[in-house]
């Protein structure tokens, strides 16, 4: 695994794990983000990968699908099982299934390569930042309760009963805006806002995996409804 670059950063820097089996871009990424800022660490597989976060916290991590052994998409859903760490996903096959399938095991974000480096400096500091932009709520409104779950909208914080349900950030920030507007109907524009919004169906995809989190039975939502044609509403209780 390499080092992090020898700039010297501040102690709060973002700490992001790199995982490529590709060299050169390992050490492209490592350089050109800890010249933005960035605590950088690099895994040229997923076993190291696994190495350094038993060892380390990461504020996110950067996964290529294609490696020997086991791949990105197995990589990113075991992690999703215990971690809601934010994940952004590399790979040469940018068509849209592959895009749908890493959002559907929790991915934050997917970037098809080859890519501008500034794009993913930009789309990497959006799903890190997306927790904190999220939790910045209106006074009026602390909490919501809808069935058996309450969500606090400072702390970002999911629970039924006195268990901690895990979300995305992705997840996350739609479970504030809606409870930012309980009842009212959120228009899919505000959920697309900081999307790749080329493929109609990712907002769609962020939905269904956050009813699965919440509803009894998804196909018929009794908390989290569509608005046909509009967007979506949080029915409060």
């Amino acid at each position: 695994m390499n080092a992090a670059s020898a700039k010297i950063l501040p102690d709060d820097a973002p700490h992001i794990l790199v995982v490529d089996d590709d060299r050169r871009l390992r050490e492209l990424l490592t350089r050109y983000l800890s010249d933005n800022g960035f605590r950088i660490s690099a895994a040229r597989d997923t076993q190291e990968a696994r190495t350094a976060l038993s060892a380390l916290q990461f504020d996110g991590l950067i996964v290529d699908v294609m490696m020997p052994g086991e791949n990105g998409f197995d990589f990113a859903k075991s992690i999703r099982q215990n971690s809601d760490v934010p994940i952004m996903m590399l790979t040469a096959r940018s068509d849209a299934d592959n895009r749908v399938m890493g959002l559907e095991i929790g991915v934050d974000d997917y970037l098809g390569k080859p890519f501008e480096p500034r794009e993913l400096l930009l789309r990497l500091t959006n799903i890190i930042k997306r927790g904190l932009t999220v939790s910045q709520t209106s006074e009026a409104v602390e909490a919501i309760r809808f069935g058996d779950y309450h969500f606090h909208l400072q702390r970002g914080e999911l629970r039924r009963g006195d268990d901690v349900v895990r979300l995305t950030e992705r997840e996350r920030e739609i479970l504030t805006l809606l409870s930012r507007k309980p009842g009212q109907t959120v228009p899919r524009e505000e959920f697309a806002a900081h999307e790749d919004i080329s493929n109609e169906r990712t907002v769609d995809v962020q939905i269904n995996r956050l009813r699965r989190k919440i509803e009894s039975d998804p196909a018929n939502p009794l908390h989290l409804q569509t608005v046909r044609g509009i967007g979506y509403r949080l029915i409060a209780t």
